[in-house]
């Protein structure tokens, strides 16, 4: 058996999976968006743009995606990077494991769980009744942006710690050396080495983070109340309860185009940060 039929052999179950499983499902999706909503709800058979016209009617969902998701994913980045940061290059070996578990436990307790702890911390009997006690009266967290921020923050956390964990981890600890040893200040040798380096690892976290949260539907559910929608409760409603599968799934095709224009980003910036990562190295 040749070495290009071997190789053809072992990727064929994946690929028949990846075809099955995700290829057929947006072809399906695809062409449901040029079709109608029929008169029971579903789908009816057609060719039209009519959905993709009426996505602006959509338009908050997509907002609010397109701006909680950002800046869930970035405030997750400015958490993460200094407890990676603090995991990888200041604890010494014999703490490192456990401080690593403490960092996965919340995910061994459903999201769903941890959604419903934050609704009582946010609550009324929670954050804002501390608040009182120092005099700010009527602060409502509970049902607002801030509250799924806060949320997708903390469920997230730790799919942007690992990422960058493993590229500081792997930081040869010699270029910081010879950095001090040459007399380049402790913040100069951060931003000229140890960021450059560890960009592969925030761009990865960055990815995962950001691409889960443009999909997230539980947690705008629970912590805003209905009043704070992604794309991904518009998905529901309209799949579930409206039963416009034609108009639901035109909003799923832009979903998937803005999510692969960000996914064209991030291999750009990978392939640029890679080759800057390179020229370090040889320095």
């Amino acid at each position: 058996m040749t070495q290009s039929r071997a190789r053809a052999l072992l990727l064929t179950p994946a690929g028949l999976w990846y075809a099955a499983m995700l290829l057929l499902p947006l072809a399906v999706v695809l062409i449901f968006s040029f079709g109608e909503r029929s008169a029971i709800g579903g789908y009816a058979p057609g060719f039209t743009f009519e959905q993709y016209a009426n996505l602006p009617a959509r338009f908050a969902a997509f907002r609010n995606t397109l701006t909680l998701a950002p800046v869930g994913t970035l405030a997750a980045l400015l958490i993460a990077y200094p407890l990676a940061y603090f995991l990888a290059v200041k604890v010494s070996p014999k703490w490192k494991t456990m401080l690593l578990v403490l960092v996965i436990v919340p995910f061994w307790t459903s999201i769903l769980i941890r959604s419903y702890a934050w609704i009582f911390l946010l609550g009324g009997k929670g954050i804002p009744a501390l608040l009182e006690v120092i005099g700010l009266d009527d602060v409502r967290l509970l049902n607002t942006p801030f509250a799924v921020l806060v949320g997708i923050v903390y469920g997230y956390l730790p799919l942007m710690v690992f990422p960058i964990y493993v590229a500081l981890e792997k930081l040869d600890k010699r270029l910081l050396e010879a950095a001090a040893d040459l007399g380049t200040p402790p913040w100069r040798a951060f931003l000229q080495i140890t960021l450059p380096l560890s960009m592969p690892g925030v761009l990865t976290g960055s990815m995962l983070v950001f691409i889960l949260l443009m999909g997230e539907f539980l947690i705008p559910a629970i912590l805003g109340g209905g009043k704070v929608f992604f794309v991904g409760n518009a998905l529901v409603d309209l799949f579930l309860q409206s039963r416009n599968w034609a108009f639901g799934s035109a909003v799923a095709v832009a979903l998937v185009v803005v999510m692969l224009i960000t996914v064209g980003i991030y291999t750009r910036l990978v392939k640029r940060f890679g080759a800057s990562r390179d020229d370090v190295g040889l320095m």
